[in-house]
């Protein structure tokens, strides 16, 4: 016997899941323990490091700074902690891209349409530090660009990377010698330009990428790629300290650190609070510095008796110089900025001879400038 069954069957929907809580609450829920950082002020010797990573806070356009050094010599202390003394900046209230909203010109299109609807607010907030990890994928440097919801559904679908988090603030690279070459190629693009560029089957979205690029490296674990070493401004060159005094006194500031952080951060708050007023001084300051047509001969007899590649030496010894002396408060570069700068400015930019090793010497550097050599 055969059964016929007749009818039409109807497909039911499936319940669609609505989560608990939404990203927003979920990013303003107290989901990370408070980071404690040791005092830059309280870094025993290093002067040098500290000055050519306060150079380039006061004046960003200077061009960043490479640390070289043994392990354990106070190189990613210094970085993350000179945010502590940094000025607050203003910012767009919530932008992803930290747009400054006294220069509209450089808006992201989010802060754009912020400002065509007159709902643009303005907030204050400490200088950023952004790693950049070694083994950062290119989606998580530049951003990552949904390519189907831009083209068929016609809307915004980037998602900003390390370089946009950057933008006005500081990008940390440590062991920068180790990145992969198309990281090095988007530092270089974005340095450049101030901006970087996403580019995804031929659409395209841009956001200003301004920031002070700081790396740090082994030099035992490898060299840096020559096109990256030249872009940055300043190296400075760093090794464990030889005076028996000074050695014992970094171990018990390190100690009364672990024991006790929020009192030991108490003790050498006046020095923070000096360094931070000396930092803003200097920025106000610096427009007013000024460079005389003797200063910029002296500084193109150094680059011609060390014999550099190109003009960028010049350049950056002269903008470090200046910088220099607004952050010692004087309105005039002296000789002694710009061999304080040079130092930091010719090592690493010295033309080689096939099998010699690079020879810097900062007495033959104090016999240019006074015209002995």
């Amino acid at each position: 016997m055969s059964l016929n069954i007749s009818g039409t069957i109807k497909e039911v929907p499936k319940e669609i899941e609505t989560p608990a809580v939404s990203p927003e609450e979920v990013v303003r829920a107290a989901t990370r323990t408070e980071r404690v950082l040791y005092p830059v002020s309280a870094i025993v010797g290093q002067e040098k490091m500290l000055r050519a990573l306060i150079l380039n806070t006061i004046n960003p356009s200077i061009g960043g700074v490479l640390i070289r050094g043994q392990k354990g010599t106070a190189k990613s202390t210094a970085i993350r902690g000179l945010a502590e003394v940094l000025p607050e900046i203003e910012v767009v209230e919530g932008c992803r891209f930290n747009c400054h909203p006294s220069d509209p010109d450089k808006f992201c299109w989010e802060c754009m349409e912020k400002k065509m609807s007159g709902n643009l607010r303005v907030l204050k907030r400490q200088t950023k530090v952004v790693d950049l990890p070694v083994g950062a994928t290119e989606d998580r440097v530049v951003g990552s660009l949904d390519i189907e919801k831009a083209v068929r559904r016609g809307i915004q679908a980037f998602d900003p990377g390390i370089l946009a988090q950057a933008n006005r603030g500081i990008l940390y690279v440590d062991e920068i010698n180790l990145l992969d070459d198309f990281v090095v190629d988007a530092l270089l693009d974005a340095a450049a330009m101030g901006v970087n560029t996403v580019e995804r089957e031929g659409v395209s979205v841009s956001h200003p990428a301004n920031f002070i690029i700081v790396g740090s490296m082994n030099p035992e674990e490898g060299e840096l790629r020559p096109q990256l070493l030249d872009r940055i401004a300043l190296q400075v060159e760093v090794t464990g300290i030889y005076d028996v005094e000074q050695r014992i006194e970094i171990v018990e500031r390190r100690n009364q650190f672990n024991d006790d952080p929020r009192h030991f951060i108490r003790e050498f708050e006046s020095e923070q609070d000096k360094l931070r007023s000396k930092i803003i001084k200097a920025v106000q300051l610096l427009p007013r510095v000024t460079t005389t047509r003797d200063n910029l001969r002296t500084i193109a007899e150094i680059c011609i008796a060390f014999n550099v590649d190109g003009h960028r030496a010049d350049i950056m010894i002269e903008r470090a110089a200046r910088t220099n002396a607004a952050y010692e408060g004087r309105e005039r570069i002296t000789n002694d900025d710009i061999i304080e700068t040079a130092e930091m400015v010719l090592p690493h930019r010295m033309r080689k001879k096939p099998f010699e090793e690079e020879d810097f010497s900062a007495d033959q550097l104090r016999a240019v400038v006074d015209g002995n050599i």
